[in-house]
């Protein structure tokens, strides 16, 4: 018979938040141990962290340090924890979710259950038509700067779980091992890569940012996605002085605004004549700007201020194919490139491809003209003849059109 144990915490949580984790995948942590180790003792493995976690006695482990570098330039350091404590993360964030979710705002997207970054791009491309000035804001390290007594006092309004809090102060102030071995002891911040994270994150921005605005700017349209946000004025003045109270406001709750990445923009189009240095912004990967637009009603041109994929996200996905290394891969055929690769370009076309879809073709060209480099290297008779190594991949474009997505779609592009 076993002792009862300090906390009551219910076996199957451990079961659910082991398929979530094995669903996401994800790299060792520090003990090296990968999700197919973890896997060949299951049973045992759930059961020695159910019985440690619902005795008191679980200490999570040091967090890998994991650096990758930064769209902007540099580097930022990834949080990787082990894959029990992966586990124990999400055992919290199944108890503690449902507490905060509901009392979460329309307008908070990032992280969310049934929200997503396109839901945050559409609503925006609305509002940017009503109103004539965004204010886009970037928080300077939110993950590294969380205030641990103000983000505590947050979560305890929202549960009296003992053993829920008691696990999330520890994750707060746990190591990270570095490359060289060393720790580094954390006293703010929470660990970007964790996966109780989000949701403490998102917590701390609802009461830092979500319902001061919806107290002080009741009448100010917002939208955040994590740590992105931006709010819509009807006047440059109205977002001169939202920029100098969201200063003033995050500076209390002891973060601050990146100088230079926040900014007023001037949502300019066809009707918007004024000038401003700022006419244009991204968000999500996807940038909004004045573009020539069909109305198919009155089959006439227009500009109108409306999203599409920006530049950095094309640079991306095509640093993505060139990573794969395609055009060298003569052992597969074109068959097996597609099995392995549309689901790639299929992710892309459903999210880049939302709106502006045609933003779209640089991606598809570059994509076609590694096809072509790839035939090129595997038939001996088209090494030196790239224009006729381009003509048998169109020519397999129009014989086999379901083959590629982007083929399927109707999006072929050039060859050349």
């Amino acid at each position: 018979m076993e002792k009862t144990k300090p906390f009551n915490i219910p076996k199957n949580l451990f079961v659910q938040a082991y398929k979530h984790v094995k669903a996401n995948s994800g790299a060792a942590g520090a003990d090296k141990q990968s999700l197919e180790d973890f896997s060949r003792n299951l049973k045992d493995n759930l059961y020695k962290l159910w019985n440690r976690m619902s005795s008191g006695s679980y200490f999570p482990p040091p967090v890998k340090a994991v650096p990758i570098p930064k769209k902007s330039g540099g580097e930022r350091i990834l949080g990787v924890p082990t894959v029990a404590d992966r586990i124990a993360q999400m055992v919290v964030k199944l108890m503690f979710e449902p507490c905060v979710e509901p009392y979460f705002l329309p307008d908070s997207y990032g992280y969310r259950p049934n929200k997503s970054a396109l839901d945050a791009i559409g609503v925006t491309r609305q509002r940017c038509w009503h109103y004539d000035w965004v204010l886009e804001y970037d928080i300077k390290g939110l993950f590294d700067n969380l205030d641990h007594q103000l983000l505590m006092k947050a979560v305890k309004k929202h549960t009296d779980n003992k053993w829920v809090i008691l696990y999330i102060e520890r994750w707060l102030t746990t190591p990270m091992q570095m490359p060289d071995g060393s720790l580094q002891e954390k006293t703010r911040g929470v660990m970007q890569g964790g996966v109780i994270s989000p949701v403490l994150s998102n917590l701390f921005l609802h009461y830092v940012f979500d319902v001061w605005m919806k107290k002080k700017h009741s009448n100010t349209p917002w939208c955040r996605y994590a740590d992105d946000g931006l709010a819509h004025c009807k006047t440059e003045e109205a977002a001169k002085q939202l920029l100098a109270e969201l200063t003033n406001r995050f500076k209390e709750c002891g973060l601050e605004l990146h100088p230079n990445k926040t900014k007023i923009i001037y949502c300019k189009d066809g009707s918007r004549r004024k000038d401003y240095p700022n006419k244009s912004f991204d968000f999500l990967g996807y940038t909004f700007r004045a573009r020539l637009c069909k109305n198919t009603k009155r089959n006439s041109m227009f500009m109108n201020f409306t999203p599409a994929v920006s530049k950095e996200a094309l640079k991306s996905m095509r640093a993505t194919t060139r990573k794969y290394d395609l055009r060298n891969r003569t052992d597969l055929s074109l068959a097996d490139i597609a099995r392995w690769y549309n689901p790639i370009l299929q992710g892309w076309l459903n999210y880049y491809g939302k709106y502006s879809r045609s933003a779209l073709y640089p991606v598809w060209r570059h994509f076609n003209k590694t096809l072509v480099a790839w035939a090129r290297r595997k038939y001996k008779p088209l090494q030196r003849h790239k224009t006729r190594a381009g003509r048998f991949v169109e020519r397999i474009s129009n014989e086999r059109p379901n083959l590629f997505v982007h083929w399927r779609a109707g999006m072929v592009g050039a060859f050349a």
